[in-house]
């Protein structure tokens, strides 16, 4: 765990989930913004990464190949090769809980 991990509650004003479709897995990444507008990226390794801005930590995510999961809709899923039902964001109480539940492995769409 880092320094970064389990940002308490009231600090955090916004939190999108973003992912990314390497070959045959589904990649999550959490960004959670910060009332002060600093950045945080939760990574599929369980790393927590700093961003002097949201735009910032979205133009890192962007180059890192993730898309926005909110906004997504059909079609951006069918691009990636993913039912848009299917898809569920990790959940879970802390950090911790949210690791395991990061990559997945994905078999092709029938």
């Amino acid at each position: 765990m880092d320094e970064y991990d389990d940002l308490p509650e009231y600090l955090i004003v916004s939190e999108q989930w973003w992912l990314a479709r390497p070959e045959h897995l589904l990649v999550w990444a959490r960004l959670r913004v910060t009332e002060n507008g600093v950045a945080f990226v939760f990574d599929s390794k369980g790393e927590t990464l700093a961003f002097e801005s949201e735009d910032i930590a979205r133009a890192a995510l962007m180059d890192a190949d993730f898309r926005s999961f909110d906004g997504m809709d059909e079609d951006d899923a069918d691009s990636l090769g993913l039912w848009l039902e299917e898809l569920e964001p990790p959940q879970g109480d802390n950090d911790e809980d949210l690791l395991p539940q990061m990559i997945k492995t994905i078999g092709p769409r029938h």
